[in-house]
């Protein structure tokens, strides 16, 4: 199978040398080639260039893309894609006043969706959340990190990272499981919280390794969930079986789970929608890469990361959905994309790069995927006619997709 994408009019992300990750100035530079072509030869990005240097490439299919871009597809680190059902009734409950700690007080939130998980088949959990990621596919989504969590017994918890396996084994995009060994407290652990911490680490984790799926860990470390100590001993846990951290920290509160993530190589820290100069300073001396999500805070109506204060301190950020039925019901990325630049200020180069080579870097995958690089994985948009990619930010209510290409396949 080959592809040979002709006439493009703005090819963005391009490097002649790998490239895995883009940090504080830098970010504002996207590398763009005009009227420039791709080939693809089965699943990989083989050459590109001038138009002018094409002749003489003779492939299986040709796409002729005047009047439009190519850039490589969303790379979407922060998702909790496998869920059941949905949690409509906490969207009005928040309307008529209430707050995500309140509803989750009432046994809604979290636990809510655990209950709907462990009550619903792995096959219709499975059917569910395919549909989904399809959905995400064709929004110009090609590599997906996605958490358990909603689980929140270890038979429901393994259940899902089965469910995942499945997903990866299925679907053409790429798949990067998380077990999110700590969530929630169970209802039934209240008031014995290290009852279930134990049960995490003596159980779960154990059991979760043993089906070798997930390679990353993930905590809420927040109040009310998990704090500091509950958080480094289930990371401590994880890392006796090389399960390296992606950790969910300062989404309402500042605990230190930043500095904590840090301290434990993980390889994100998820939400900062709370963010000090002690967080920065930690992030600086580490090879831990902050991730926003947008997404969250317009559906909670909560503060949003402070970018700014992240990329002009010489600091990586990646971009992501949070895509899960509580707070952030939408896996659409270029609503995430244009999110960040109209609410966290981020210029349309600094958010198509989080989207793109640092969301790659955020699920370990970036010498393969996030830039299109000779040798890298054919995971392409080739989005409608636009004048220049500022607009796939700027018009934030439509979809700029036109075609996705995902693992050398046109879709």
């Amino acid at each position: 199978m080959s592809i040979l994408i002709t006439n493009i009019k703005q090819l963005l992300q391009v490097h002649e040398s790998n490239i895995t990750i883009v940090k504080g100035d830098d970010m504002k530079k996207l590398p763009v080639l005009e009227n420039a072509y791709v080939y693809i030869e089965h699943d990989t990005i083989i050459e590109y260039g001038d138009m002018k240097d094409c002749e003489g490439i003779d492939a299986e299919t040709t796409i002729d893309a005047s009047g439009k871009l190519v850039l490589p597809s969303w790379c979407d680190s922060h998702t909790h894609v496998v869920y059941a059902g949905d949690r409509t009734s906490e969207f009005v409950d928040r309307i008529n006043g209430l707050s995500y700690a309140e509803i989750a007080n009432n046994g809604g939130g979290i636990l809510n969706s655990a209950k709907l998980l462990q009550n619903t088949s792995e096959e219709d959990l499975y059917n569910q959340s395919i549909k989904r990621l399809d959905e995400l596919i064709k929004m110009g989504t090609g590599a997906v990190e996605i958490k358990t969590g909603y689980g929140l017994t270890v038979e429901a918890e393994l259940k899902m990272l089965r469910v995942i396996k499945r997903i990866k084994q299925d679907s053409l995009a790429k798949i990067i499981p998380t077990l999110l060994a700590a969530h929630a407290i169970p209802e039934e652990f209240r008031l014995k919280k290290q009852d279930y911490i134990k049960l995490i680490t003596e159980e779960l984790i154990p059991k979760a390794v043993e089906l070798n799926i997930a390679h990353y860990i993930d905590v809420f470390c927040e109040e009310g969930y998990f704090d500091i100590k509950d958080t480094e001993s289930i990371l401590k846990a994880g890392a006796q079986y090389n399960l390296r951290p992606k950790i969910h920290v300062n989404q309402f509160n500042i605990l230190g789970g930043v500095a904590l993530g840090a301290k434990h190589n993980a390889l994100s820290v998820d939400h900062l929608e709370e963010l000090n100069e002690d967080d920065v300073e930690a992030l600086k001396h580490s090879e831990t890469i902050p991730v926003a999500l947008p997404g969250c805070s317009y559906f909670l109506n909560i503060p949003y990361t402070p970018a700014r204060q992240l990329i002009d301190a010489g600091l990586p950020l990646a971009i992501a959905t949070d895509y899960n039925p509580g707070s952030a019901p939408s896996g659409n990325m270029n609503f995430v994309v244009s999110a960040a630049c109209v609410k966290l200020k981020m210029t349309p180069e600094e958010a198509i790069n989080a989207a793109t080579i640092n969301g790659a870097y955020a699920m370990g995958i970036s010498n393969m995927y996030g830039s299109i690089t000779r040798g890298k994985k054919a995971n392409l948009i080739i989005t409608k006619p636009l004048n220049h990619y500022s607009e796939i930010p700027y018009a934030f209510a439509h979809n700029p997709v036109e075609q996705v290409i995902i693992n050398g396949q046109l879709l």
